[in-house]
């Protein structure tokens, strides 16, 4: 049965994939989570619902692998030979219009995590739970390299500090995240945290 199953979610394209995941971001924006429908994605990718349960299984987990598809390559596999240059290489590989544009995206899919237990399950494991074991990935590379000492206090909230950062950005400045902003943030308070020297 589950050489079957996969035989049918394998018939979608990766360019088909991509078209509809697109597409699902479109209308979150449009939208929002809770108003965006099966029925909705159906009608404007031009494929049945039965696919994309088929496929996805849900709303939940549709929405989750859209935005992981949206992000721009894996994190693990940054690796400039210094943490600051990771975490450069990472702010940097949105242009601010996508950023302003994901931020907006997020801040309503946040909200609508609180509410729905199956959204948060599917953001868990679809994307925070790989994200974050792809980051730590990055990090362990900086402590292997003596750049941060193992025991540091701040390596457990390095993320915590980041997307804080981002969240907050037009909460208390009332401007998007930029580029420039999150290298300016990542010198000021991540590194020093960390006990890296920022020249």
């Amino acid at each position: 049965m589950a050489e079957v199953a996969a035989a049918r979610r394998s018939r979608i394209t990766p360019e088909r994939e991509a078209e509809l995941y697109a597409a699902v971001l479109d209308l979150l924006r449009e939208v929002g989570y809770d108003a965006l429908t099966m029925d909705a994605v159906a009608a404007r990718t031009r494929s049945s619902k039965a696919t994309l349960y088929r496929q996805w299984g849900g709303k939940p987990e549709l929405v989750a692998k859209a935005i992981r598809h949206n992000k721009p390559g894996n994190i693990a596999d940054v690796d400039t030979g210094s943490l600051r240059g990771d975490l450069h290489a990472l702010a940097a590989r949105e242009d601010d219009c996508a950023m302003q544009q994901n931020a907006a995206l997020m801040r309503g899919l946040f909200m609508a995590v609180h509410s729905n237990p199956d959204l948060l399950h599917a953001f868990r494991e679809l994307l925070i739970e790989p994200e974050m074991e792809e980051f730590h990935r990055v990090v362990q590379r900086a402590v292997d390299r003596g750049e941060v000492q193992a025991g540091r206090p701040a390596l457990d909230y390095i993320v915590h500090m980041l997307v804080g950062a981002f969240a907050t950005r037009t909460l208390i400045d009332e401007q998007p995240p930029t580029q420039a902003f999150l290298t300016s943030y990542i010198d000021a308070v991540v590194l020093p945290a960390l006990g890296i020297p920022v020249d």
